[in-house]
């Protein structure tokens, strides 16, 4: 519990707050934003300890939720953070309680052995607490020509037997991308249940043998997560989409290089300029760079190098990775070094980390457009290290 100035209070949520908490959010976001809440804190793989609130006697003024996530880079899983659900009362504005329930998220995050957060928020403001843009969000593109119906389709609303189901499809599109969030169990579960998407599955043959998530019916309808186990399932899960919402313009997410991708693209108009991205922060970057030694060890192999050590600066500290028997090393921390040239190093803004490490730019993307990102004089060395990587993101929220 924290008092905040003006005699407002920041505590962790308590199951008597839930229709307060559930009105700030409708009153403040979107009309299905009180049940998403009611299902997070009230499952066991969640709980209240992972909502805060801000309170003013008994009105509850401000909430955030803190989500569990896991980001997997190659073959490494990063444990991550999300927030979501955050709200303060018109009122209450200005006073700075989203700064101090950020605080308490990210302090909770970092208890819970997380390191690093993602998440998908309004444009530049969650930069004011430590995020920045890293991960692109694939192009939502509009269906210009709908295919004609299939028999058999067998399109229908998943159900809770449906899950293992939902988890291999999606496991397996996911294995082709760099970079990956699944859905958890518990998030899996929420979304048979809330309001605002509907996630259908395509039998054949009393298989379940594809999926997609659709946002809520009106002119345009979001098609996204589309996964199927080969082209024959992709061709009828859309048709069965198209006939199931004859009314709506489909508006496709498109995951490139998927089975589902790949056989609808040419029924897709071209995808807009505007960038879309996920935000990600990265407090302690020593955390990251350790637990990523196994995937940046892996892509050392295959670089010549005379170096003992790799040395990664953000200017205000820097990070050397020394290289034993052709391996990295566990991360030694060091202070500041404006100039990592001069040990072989390479620079990065603090802010652009999240995107060498898990962006589609890579060092040499990055390099080209930032002056503060540079390989130095061992280029090839930390091209090899931090190359463009894709990736594939799946949220309690459909990115559009």
């Amino acid at each position: 519990m924290t008092t905040l100035p003006g005699g407002l209070v920041l505590r962790t949520a308590r199951p008597a707050d839930l229709d307060r908490i559930g009105a700030l959010l409708e009153a403040r976001g979107e009309p299905g934003d009180a049940l998403d809440h009611r299902l997070v804190v009230e499952d066991p793989d969640a709980g209240w300890e992972t909502c805060a609130v801000v309170v003013d006697g008994d009105r509850v003024v401000s909430t955030a939720t803190l989500l569990d996530e896991s980001v997997r880079v190659g073959d490494v899983v990063l444990p991550a953070g999300q927030v979501e659900l955050v709200a303060t009362d018109q009122d209450y504005e200005g006073r700075g309680l989203v700064r101090a329930l950020m605080g308490w998220a990210h302090d909770l995050s970092a208890g819970r052995g997380h390191v690093l957060q993602v998440m998908i928020g309004i444009p530049y403001f969650y930069r004011l607490f430590g995020y920045e843009y890293a991960i692109d969000i694939p192009r939502a593109r509009a269906l210009t020509s709908p295919p004609g119906p299939l028999a058999g389709a067998g399109l229908r609303r998943a159900t809770p037997a449906d899950l293992p189901a939902l988890a291999e499809l999606q496991d397996e599109v996911q294995r082709g991308f760099d970079v990956a969030v699944p859905h958890t169990a518990a998030r899996r579960r929420w979304l048979l249940q809330h309001d605002t998407s509907t996630t259908w599955v395509l039998e054949r043959g009393g298989r379940v043998v594809a999926t997609a998530r659709t946002g809520e019916p009106d002119d345009e309808v979001l098609v996204a997560e589309a996964a199927a186990a080969d082209g024959d399932a992709a061709d009828r899960l859309l048709a069965a989409l198209v006939a199931e919402l004859p009314d709506a313009t489909l508006v496709v997410v498109h995951r490139a290089g998927t089975v589902t991708g790949d056989r609808w693209e040419a029924r897709l108009d071209e995808p807009s300029d505007g960038a879309e991205q996920y935000y990600v922060r990265i407090a302690r970057p020593e955390l990251v760079l350790d637990a990523l030694r196994p995937v940046l060890s892996a892509r050392l192999a295959g670089v010549r190098t005379g170096r003992d050590a790799v040395v990664l600066s953000t200017f205000g500290a820097h990070y050397r990775l020394p290289v034993v028997d052709g391996a990295l090393g566990p991360v030694e921390v060091g202070g500041t070094l404006q100039s990592p040239g001069v040990l072989g190093g390479a620079g990065v803004a603090p802010d652009q980390l999240g995107a060498l490490l898990l962006g589609p730019l890579g060092m040499a993307g990055l390099s080209s457009r930032r002056p503060d990102v540079y390989a130095g004089s061992e280029r090839a060395l930390f091209e090899a290290l931090f190359p463009p990587l894709t990736a594939d993101l799946l949220t309690y929220y459909l990115p559009w």
